[in-house]
């Protein structure tokens, strides 16, 4: 009897603790309602290395109020709680964007959309001076540098002015580099990380990807040596970075088509009246016929009297020149034209073709192109100058379908040297491509609302379409802290979506 009294009195207690406002801790500023933790994690010193998404590049510039909206500025916050120490930024000179050197302005202004309209730029002059050092700011802790590489990263003449001419350097690393010989990997590894964070890779394939694949700005390959080849400079910099013991977080990369920047433009705005029919669907066909002669595809649509007729671009990855099946073709019967406006016309269309909008074969048209379509193309004649539909859009316009698989073979590269070295390593991997994939499709839906990759009102991205807006890069830190958690056994909280603005306004 006496015993089970005992044990009574023992369960009596244990419930009565159980339930004592001493005993039961719940921490709100915690992702599980435990004591804030920092698990097997050191974020005394965190250092941030990526290019412009880690810097907080938004609506095509870096100024002040974005890159305090960075994922790394939001996640650098979050570590404090937890024995993190300061995070400093290199900040601009302003809210303007843009910059100076030698006084000429050479970046311009932030981009701002009022009422959901087209984008312009924001009024004023930048302030900042790339030339004017910051070096006695720093060091600083977010080294992310727009523009930059995966093999940049390493270069040790990247913040070398007199490199910025010859397009060896980058302004932004100009202005806060110690000295012209430091890389961005040396200058993070002096201030002896315990915890880094590595998002790079992006302009590996977007340069391409921007520039319409005009062979401007080719895709990094994956095989090369450090400094050259992806895999082998993605080594070199985590095992870099953890020779200290430091822990750290990475990503991967999202494929450029889930951005807005490659698909609001569609590839078939063409509004056609039943005279432009008339004249343009005989000629059309022609080529096309001209091309089943030789057993070659169509490359022609049948076009109607709508609003959503196929832009006519240039497309240099066709295999098959036609210029001169073109140009014979025409001089003979039943056209019989002229020898001057055959090659013309050969000329012309020879490698053009109307763009596509089927899943399997789809063309992206540059935001940055948008603006040409339906516009002249001066010193030709009338009835063959309107720009998508008599004349062809430039190549450099148009990712086409078979540029758009190089990108995304590069990616996939990419990503998975990134997960393997992540998985070797013990880092924490931040699924990038997927969370975009899914802004992309049905929407990322959090704290009550649902971010999209809609231009300018979908809440994902910022008026340039290719970097995210405050609510984005807030979307990007819950998904690293997430990652940290799981990996390391902190329980950060991730922050709210909703205290982070959609876009800029003009005016900050």
């Amino acid at each position: 009897m006496i015993k089970n009294f005992k044990w009574l009195l023992l369960v009596s207690l244990t419930f009565v603790a159980c339930n004592s406002d001493d005993a039961v801790m719940v921490d709100s500023n915690s992702s599980d309602g435990l004591p804030l933790t920092a698990g097997t994690a050191n974020f005394s010193k965190y250092v941030a290395l990526g290019n412009s998404l880690t810097a907080g590049y938004s609506d095509g510039a870096l100024f002040i109020e974005g890159q305090k909206a960075s994922y790394t500025n939001i996640i650098a916050t979050q570590f404090k709680a937890v024995g993190g120490g300061d995070f400093k930024i290199p900040f601009m000179s302003d809210n303007i964007g843009g910059f100076k050197i030698n006084g000429t302005v050479f970046a311009g202004a932030r981009m701002a959309s009022t009422g959901g309209g087209a984008p312009t730029a924001v009024a004023g002059t930048p302030t900042t001076e790339i030339l004017t050092s910051i070096v006695s700011g720093g060091p600083y802790n977010n080294c992310g540098v727009p523009g930059a590489k995966s093999f940049h990263l390493l270069s040790p003449s990247y913040g070398s002015a007199a490199g910025i001419s010859l397009g060896t350097a980058n302004p932004y690393y100009v202005r806060f580099a110690p000295n012209g010989t430091t890389s961005v990997l040396a200058y993070a590894m002096s201030q002896a990380p315990t915890f880094f964070s590595l998002w790079i890779g992006n302009n590996d394939v977007l340069g391409y990807a921007v520039s319409g694949g005009d062979g401007t700005n080719p895709i990094t390959p994956s095989a090369g040596p450090a400094g050259a080849g992806f895999d082998a400079t993605y080594d070199a910099l985590i095992n870099t970075l953890t020779s200290g013991g430091a822990k750290g977080a990475v990503a991967n990369l999202p494929y450029v088509t889930t951005t807005p920047f490659f698909t609001y433009v569609a590839t078939n705005p063409v509004p056609l009246a039943a005279a432009q029919i008339a004249s343009l669907n005989p000629l059309f066909g022609a080529m096309n016929s001209m091309l089943a002669s030789v057993s070659q595809p169509a490359r022609f649509q049948t076009l109607t009297v709508s609003s959503a007729n196929p832009l006519l671009i240039a497309d240099k990855t066709l295999s098959y020149d036609a210029t001169a099946l073109f140009t014979a073709a025409f001089q003979g019967a039943p056209f019989n034209y002229p020898a001057a406006t055959a090659g013309f016309l050969g000329n012309l269309y020879g490698k053009a073709r109307h763009a596509s909008n089927a899943p399997a074969t789809r063309d992206y048209v540059l935001l940055s192109a948008a603006g040409t379509i339906g516009t002249t193309q001066a010193g030709f004649p009338a009835n063959n100058s309107t720009i998508g539909v008599t004349y062809p859009m430039a190549d450099k316009g148009i990712l086409t379908a078979t540029e758009a698989a190089l990108v995304k073979t590069a990616t996939d590269a990419y990503n998975a040297k990134i997960k393997a070295v992540a998985t070797a390593k013990g880092l924490a991997f931040v699924d990038i491509n997927a969370l975009m994939t899914q802004v992309a499709g049905p929407g990322f839906s959090a704290n009550g609302f649902t971010v999209t990759s809609a231009f300018i009102t979908g809440g994902g991205f910022s008026t340039d379409g290719v970097h995210p807006s405050p609510r984005g890069y807030a979307m990007i830190a819950n998904k690293f802290t997430q990652a940290i958690n799981t990996t390391y056994g902190s329980n950060l909280k991730g922050v709210d979506l909703g205290n982070y603005r959609i876009l800029f306004p003009k005016a900050l």
